[in-house]
């Protein structure tokens, strides 16, 4: 159960009654149960409700009657339970003391994403939480569908200590975990900086460039080497601008309509505006791609490399500073200063090795459908193609997002549903939930 704000010193010695009701749904229930008690003039300590499939679990915790309430436990309990049988609903009633303790220190939000969640990947997680010392105070449910996902509230363990017990666990059984610390950060207005390529979008921009220059697979190959860090990244990329010299300028509108959105990606923009977060980017790829992102999602931040133009044509070259590994570091820092959020309340998504160090500096860094190096270094890693997921790393439902969505009468870019991501491209829908 939850515990509420009751927590002085007088109630943790007080004889108490864990009073739970159980049943098929309907209105007046609680209202009822309490109007029941009320009759016996006990407190209520902590209360939790929960309704699944039409069948209501409601547990209050309530202070024993005394004496001077003019009524014995023994009547309490012969009372509810009558109450609940006119109900047609079951009663357990659990005497006690000391059943409002606090919670125990080293809290954190353990979020798992499955696709399926099965029963054996799920005991896994809870088993692993146990060997860590850690204690489950509750679950709740974020989203049941295209990824089940579920959020574990954990005390009792480290943060640390539960991110790494945990990642292997859910790589052994094939589900995404993310153990977040608990703590008023999470409800703080943030700065959010996403990579580009593979992660914004589904494509690698200078792959798009490199179709029209008939060179795709020379230089598919030096970038996938460099996402795996094999190679510098800026080594890499001047490699393969060279190879675009001499394409006709009008080429950028050309890979800008190719440019297809990352499923989720618009809904994630969009209900992190709403949440009055800002939202940059910072890619290795270009502005003459990043810059038509920036417009097209109302971005408050956009960063890349420049494609060099002399007369009308691609010289091969970048202008300016590059973007490259410690660039994007650098301009995370550089974006939290400017939005003034500290660097703690920053959450930085990308999936290549260039990432690592903007994942790092970040107070979050997620993994998104990642190399395995970088899977291994970032605080959080999500393997399903749909980008708003990382929504429920910071505990928005799915609920609230189509609320949300639903109450917004002036949206005209409603997305369609998840798995029509391919035919989705830059100035369209996302392919994300609703």
């Amino acid at each position: 159960m939850t515990t509420s704000p009751a927590t002085s010193p007088s109630y943790a010695d007080t004889p108490t009654l864990l009073v739970k009701i159980f049943g098929k749904d309907r209105p007046g229930i609680t209202a009822g149960l309490f109007e029941t008690l009320a009759a016996f003039g006990v407190e209520v300590v902590d209360i939790e409700q929960l309704v699944t499939r039409g069948r209501i679990t409601l547990v209050a915790l309530v202070t024993a009657p005394g004496a001077a309430a003019g009524a014995a436990e023994g009547a309490l309990r012969a009372t509810v339970h009558s109450w609940a049988e006119s109900m047609r609903l079951e009663a357990e009633i659990i005497s006690g003391t000391g059943d409002n303790r606090p919670r125990g220190t080293g809290r954190s939000h353990v979020t798992v994403l499955g696709q399926p969640l099965t029963a054996e990947s799920t005991a896994a997680i809870a088993a692993s939480i146990t060997a860590t010392g850690g204690n489950i105070d509750r679950i709740f449910r974020l989203a049941k569908y295209p990824v089940t996902a579920v959020e574990f509230d954990v005390s009792g363990t480290g943060t640390a200590t539960l991110r790494t017990s945990l990642a292997l666990e859910g790589a052994k059984h094939g589900v995404d975990v993310a153990v977040i610390a608990s703590g008023l950060q999470r409800r703080a207005q943030r700065l959010i900086v996403m990579d580009v390529d593979s992660t914004l979008i589904q494509d690698e921009v200078i792959e798009l460039f490199a179709a029209h220059a008939g060179c795709e697979d020379e230089v598919a190959e030096v970038t996938a080497r460099a996402m795996r860090g094999e190679l510098d990244f800026e080594q890499s990329l001047h490699a393969r601008v060279a190879l675009l010299a001499g394409l006709d300028v009008s080429v950028v509108d050309k890979v800008r309509k190719d440019v297809r959105l990352t499923p989720g990606a618009r809904t994630l923009v969009r209900t992190l505006k709403r949440l009055g977060y800002q939202v940059g980017v910072v890619s290795g790829g270009f502005t003459q791609v990043t810059d038509a992102l920036q417009e097209e999602l109302g971005l408050d931040f956009a960063a890349a490399n420049t494609l060099e133009v002399v007369d009308g044509r691609l010289t091969g070259r970048v202008t300016g500073d590059i973007v490259d590994r410690e660039g994007k570091a650098r301009l995370l820092r550089r974006f939290a200063a400017e939005a003034g959020v500290p660097l703690e309340q920053t959450v930085a998504i990308g999936d290549g090795a260039n990432d690592l160090d903007m994942l790092n500096a970040a107070g979050l860094g997620v993994a998104f459908n990642a190399k395995p190096v970088v899977r291994e270094a970032a605080h959080a890693a999500v393997n399903v193609p749909f980008l708003d997921t990382v929504l429920y790393l910071l505990g928005v439902t799915r609920e609230e997002v189509e609320s949300a969505d639903g109450a917004d009468t002036d949206q005209h870019d409603v997305d369609a549903e998840h798995g029509a991501a391919g035919e989705r491209l830059l100035g369209g829908a996302d392919g994300g939930r609703p």
